[in-house]
């Protein structure tokens, strides 16, 4: 049975305290432990809307990506898309709903199949869902061509053919081909020059506009996040420690990760000047995260609660979350 999720409004993605628990094994085949990369997330999607998920590479961005999809199965928790619980279905079920969910891949070198041509790979979903005939297959394939800025005379030819954004914007084609209400994009435009980022971006703008669709966007360059998301999501060692309207988390970022994070952001204006909130140590192991709030060891403004008790999420503005105890009611 499906969990009930209490609302007014009910967004159109959402994930109730996440978990996924990687087990780690000895030489004789015994779980030593778990490699916590996703810990407790929650958080929501609505219609039309962007979210940003951000944090340092390893902190669960991109397994929290593909456990919403069940590409990995989760340890535990919810994740709900239109009021069902994705994790509560079988195979069967789950395969027609994932026609309403699609990924984007990082990296647009090996999302397409190198001995396939594009147009091909382009249906290979219709096909996989049994969507039409192959002539209408064919003329979705063609205007999806169209859409990311090809001519039909690409059709046929192969991915080793295309540049790295082509080949990504290829990718988004492919994904948008059984007309999803949500794609989830892991890190679209990090491995592409700064000039073709934009286009991707751009290109991913006009068809939210055009469509109507949702994005979770997970990146580690806030400028590209900042400029795309309506919402923007903070993780730290596979916890969401803030949540915040995009232009509210950049004025006044609240956690002391967002606020290190806000300021190693370039400034393009050599007059301007910014605080450096410096971080000391290294980022601690998932497989061992600290007693209490996971990031005190780092904090700058720990206090002796933070080593101890595990902080709540609060509510402290209009849609906005912090997960710290400088903020704890």
């Amino acid at each position: 049975m499906n969990s009930e999720f209490s609302v007014k409004t009910q967004p159109l993605l959402q994930v109730k305290e996440l978990h996924k628990h990687f087990p780690v094994k000895s030489s004789l085949g015994l779980t030593t432990g778990h490699v916590k990369a996703v810990n407790g997330v929650s958080f929501d999607i609505e219609t039309g809307q962007t979210f940003g998920l951000v944090g340092e590479s390893g902190c669960g961005k991109s397994t929290l990506g593909r456990t919403i999809l069940r590409l990995i199965e989760p340890t535990s928790g919810e994740a709900a898309y239109e009021g069902t619980n994705l994790f509560a279905l079988d195979r069967r079920e789950l395969r027609s709903y994932r026609q309403n969910m699609q990924m984007v891949f990082q990296d647009p070198y090996t999302s397409l199949d190198p001995r396939k041509r594009v147009g091909y790979s382009i249906e290979e979903p219709l096909l996989i869902h049994k969507k039409g005939n192959k002539r209408e297959r064919t003329e979705i394939a063609m205007a999806l061509l169209r859409k990311v800025g090809f001519s039909e005379e690409h059709y046929d030819r192969f991915p080793h053919e295309f540049s790295g954004g082509q080949r990504q914007r290829l990718g988004i084609a492919k994904a948008l081909a059984l007309g999803p209400k949500l794609l989830i994009c892991d890190e679209p435009v990090s491995a592409l020059d700064v000039s073709i980022q934009s286009q991707v971006i751009n290109l991913l703008e006009e068809v939210q506009e055009e469509l109507g669709i949702a994005y979770l966007f997970i990146a580690h360059d806030l400028s590209v996040v900042r400029h795309i998301a309506d919402r923007i999501g903070v993780m730290y060692l596979g916890e969401m420690v803030e949540q915040a309207p995009t232009e509210a988390l950049f004025a006044h970022p609240l956690h002391p990760y967002t606020k290190s994070l806000l300021s190693a952001v370039p400034v393009p204006d050599p007059r301007a000047k910014r605080q450096r909130v410096m971080l000391s140590g290294e980022i601690p192991s998932p497989l061992k995260p600290p007693s209490g709030c996971v990031f005190h060891t780092r904090c700058p403004y720990a206090m002796e609660a933070c080593r101890h008790t595990v902080p709540e999420r609060q509510l402290v503005g209009p849609n906005r979350e912090v997960k710290c105890h400088l903020y704890h009611q």
